[in-house]
């Protein structure tokens, strides 16, 4: 028998599934929002409807968005000539949250992998290759994960570009600031060494 109720129990397992979030953590989340459902569950719950109903792909990046252009698309000011292909949304919301970069994006929806049986023809690959000609980009910057799919994409994203003449340029890897050498593993302390750099 359920303790709170079969409908209290369902949102409590619905919740469970999000990542980071167990069963714990999403019971005390479901009694914080039950506590409160007048206020921030009723709101939560009008949010979520109106992201569930208009949320969609940009047409042009992929990044997540409530029309069929995102902001950083529309932006003029963004049109710098550069790209930044990243695997995924996530990626995306992470290098904006730095502000370190200006340009425009393109998110892939994935990486390469055999074991997956992801292709290219299952990647946003043929769109980046038409926004090069379209929008006039100089530079395509692979923010791409350090692991075997992200730099086998990056590879084939880089091959598959030359005929363009486009700059391809990829992330730094190495030392994290404030990283302490015996901490880090022998994947990072290499490539930071084959990334070094006159001072």
């Amino acid at each position: 028998m359920a303790a709170a109720g079969d409908e209290i129990e369902t949102l409590i397992a619905t919740m469970a599934r999000l990542p980071g979030l167990g069963p714990r953590s999403a019971r005390r989340i479901v009694l914080h929002l039950i506590r409160r459902r007048t206020g921030q569950m009723a709101q939560l719950a009008g949010l979520m409807a109106n992201v569930a109903e208009h949320a969609r792909e940009c047409l042009v990046c992929g990044n997540v968005t409530g029309s069929d252009i995102c902001p950083i698309c529309e932006d003029p000011d963004r049109a710098t000539g550069e790209i930044c292909v990243v695997t995924d949304v996530a990626d995306l919301w992470a290098l904006e949250r730095g502000r370190a970069f200006h340009g425009r994006y393109h998110v892939l929806g994935g990486s390469l992998s055999a074991l997956d049986e992801v292709g290219p023809e299952d990647l946003r690959i043929p769109q980046l290759i038409a926004r090069i000609a379209e929008e006039g980009i100089t530079e395509v910057i692979l923010a791409l994960s350090a692991t075997v799919e992200g730099q086998t994409t990056a590879h084939y994203i880089a091959e598959a570009l030359a005929p363009t003449g486009v700059a391809v340029t990829g992330l730094a890897q190495g030392v994290p600031i404030g990283g302490e050498l015996d901490y880090l593993d022998d994947g990072t302390i290499t490539a930071a060494l084959r990334a070094r750099r006159k001072l």
